[in-house]
């Protein structure tokens, strides 16, 4: 049993999220950064979708009822209070023992992964919070208890260190999307050309960014339809959306373009006002 004793500023339960539900109206949800909550799992012998906890911007502190291995990815931030801890490798925590997360060098997102995995009950096939529809566990408080599974049928862990990932460069590579033709000429090329700045009213549902407008040829709206993750969605205002994990299954306003499914846990990543770009070259 993992006990919280303080989330940080947002802290919640996720897996790999309710795949294949998006005709009925259920959103995706999952890890933002699907990339580094496989990692973590790979690191203490979980499957990869196993659940995790998805820190934001540090400041967690979790306590161990008994010992645990753990694992933690993505944002790499300083870990406190338990002997040989650090981001990318495995290590032990005893029992009665308390990890602390520091704020990030980088990044926005940490993953944490327990041999076991956290099992708290599953909604609809995932045991992922979902910020945007309520399914799923309730964000995490201070006093929340999350049982671990069990550890008997699990592989050896055979990895002592995943080399670090590094600091990505929030390039965000894109395909023009379904409904391009509803922005004047050359607006593609304006999302392309001049980088824009993440907002603070950025969530798991998508990044918010202020930058270059981009201008409609058409008026009106459209009938509400099918979103992906990566979805680059304009509202009238002119400026942006990236959809992440919470997206709506549908939305109304046209996707002028689509990041790669590569690319999403950099977007994941962004932190308010960081810079980023877009460009339609697949390779850099």
């Amino acid at each position: 049993m993992i006990e919280v004793l303080v989330p940080g500023p947002y802290a919640t339960v996720q897996d790999l999220g309710r795949r294949g539900l998006a005709h009925l109206g259920v959103p995706g949800s999952g890890a933002a950064d699907a990339e580094s909550l496989r990692l973590a799992n790979r690191l203490v012998g979980n499957p990869e979708g196993a659940a995790g906890i998805e820190v934001t911007f540090g400041g967690a502190r979790l306590a161990f009822r008994s010992g645990a291995w753990v694992a933690v990815t993505g944002a790499p931030c300083p870990l406190a209070a338990v002997p040989r801890a650090g981001t990318g490798v495995p290590f032990w925590v005893p029992a009665g023992g308390e990890l602390r997360f520091g704020t990030p060098a980088w990044g926005l997102r940490s993953y944490l992964a327990v041999r076991g995995g956290v099992a708290v009950e599953p909604v609809l096939g995932s045991r992922s919070t979902d910020s945007l529809s309520g399914l799923g566990p309730e964000p995490l408080r201070a006093g929340t208890l999350l049982p671990v599974g069990d550890t008997g049928e699990l592989p050896p862990i055979h990895v002592d260190q995943a080399p670090p990932p590094g600091r990505r460069a929030g390039v965000l590579r894109v395909l023009p999307g379904p409904r391009d033709d509803w922005f004047a000429p050359g607006a593609l090329e304006a999302l392309c050309g001049r980088p824009y700045v993440v907002s603070q009213d950025s969530n798991r549902v998508g990044v918010r960014l202020h930058g270059p407008e981009l201008v409609r040829a058409r008026e009106g709206e459209l009938p509400s339809e099918g979103m992906v993750t990566g979805a680059v969605q304009v509202p009238p205002s002119g400026q942006p959306i990236v959809f992440l994990a919470d997206h709506p299954p549908t939305g109304g306003y046209p996707v002028i373009a689509v990041v790669l499914t590569a690319d999403l846990p950099v977007a994941a990543q962004l932190r308010p006002g960081d810079p980023v770009r877009f460009t339609t070259r697949p390779h850099l």
